[in-house]
C-alpha cells in the first residue's frame, strides 16, 4: 500500500510536509493518550515549524487545487489537532491512492493494449523503470571515451574534449541530466547506458563568429550531436556550457 513516503517520487517538498505532518499527528495522539498533567500541556506545546497548525488556515482541500474537496465530511472545516491525521490521510489517499485511481486504470488499460502486462511480472520495480526511464547512474568516466565520436575538427585528445571531459566530470547529478537533456533531449541515458545511445553521442567543433568565446554549444539532439566552439579555457567552456543547459532547455535556439 502507497503512503506518504510514496509522494516523494512525485513532490520531494510536498513528501517532506506531510511526514512533518504525520509525526505531529502521532505525536498529539500519543498525548492524548496519556493522563498526565504535563501531557495535557505539551498537547498545546504542538506547532509545525514554529507555528500553531490553527495559524496556518489550511482547510480540506487539494494543496495548489481549491477546487479539490479531499474529504466531504470535512469540506466546511479548517484543518486543527484534531483533524490534522485525516487531512494527511487525505492529501495522500488524493495524490497516490484513490484520487488518481481512474488515470491508472486507463493507462493499464492502453499500455496493455500495446504491450500484455501480464508478461511484465518477470521484472522487479528497479528493472522496470530501468527499461522504460532509462539508467540511473549517468556517466561512467573511465569507459566514456569508448562510446563518444569525436568529428570535424576534433580528437579525443583535443583539449577543448579533455576540458569538456573534465567539466562533465565535475558536474553533480543534476547538471550531468541537464547535459543529456541538451543533447539527446531526454535526461537519461538508455538501459545499457553511453554504450548503447544510438545514435552515438558525437561531438564536434562549431565554426561559428569570428570570437568563439562568445558563441554557445548548440546540438543537434535527433542525432544525438554537440556542436562544441573551441573555448581558450575550461573556464569559459564551464560558463558557457551551463548556461545552454540552463537556458536553452526547450528552445530551438541552439540547434
Amino acid at each position: 500500500e502507497l503512503s506518504s513516503f510514496d509522494i516523494h517520487f512525485v513532490d520531494p517538498e510536498l513528501c517532506k510536509t506531510l511526514v512533518e505532518l504525520q509525526a505531529l499527528a502521532h505525536r498529539r495522539k500519543v498525548i492524548s493518550e496519556s493522563q498526565s498533567d504535563a501531557a495535557l500541556a505539551a498537547k498545546y506545546d504542538l506547532s509545525f515549524r514554529g507555528a500553531k497548525i490553527e495559524d496556518l488556515c489550511l482547510d480540506f482541500s487539494l494543496p495548489g487545487y481549491k477546487d479539490y474537496v479531499l474529504a466531504p465530511q470535512f469540506a466546511n472545516d479548517m484543518v486543527n489537532l484534531d483533524n490534522l491525521e485525516e487531512y494527511v490521510k487525505a492529501i495522500v489517499s488524493a495524490t497516490v491512492c484513490n484520487g488518481i485511481q481512474k488515470q491508472v486504470e486507463a493507462f493499464r488499460s492502453g499500455f496493455n493494449k500495446v504491450f500484455p502486462i501480464e508478461h511484465l511480472k518477470i521484472f522487479n520495480e528497479e528493472e522496470l523503470e530501468t527499461l522504460l526511464c532509462g539508467e540511473r547512474d549517468l556517466f561512467n568516466m573511465n569507459d566514456v571515451l569508448d562510446h563518444i565520436k569525436f568529428d570535424h575538427g576534433y580528437t579525443s585528445s583535443s583539449p577543448p574534449v579533455e576540458n569538456l571531459l573534465e567539466i562533465l566530470h565535475e558536474f553533480d547529478k543534476e547538471q550531468q541530466r541537464a547535459f543529456l537533456q541538451f543533447v539527446t533531449g531526454c535526461p537519461r541515458l538508455p538501459p545499457g547506458g553511453l554504450a548503447s545511445l544510438n545514435p552515438k553521442l558525437t561531438i564536434v567543433r562549431k565554426h561559428g563568429s569570428d570570437s568563439s568565446e562568445t558563441d554557445l554549444p548548440s546540438v543537434m539532439t535527433c542525432a544525438n550531436y554537440l556542436k562544441l566552439p573551441p573555448y581558450s579555457s575550461k573556464e569559459k567552456m564551464k560558463e558557457k556550457l551551463i548556461y545552454a543547459i540552463t537556458e536553452g532547455q526547450g528552445s530551438f535556439h541552439l540547434s
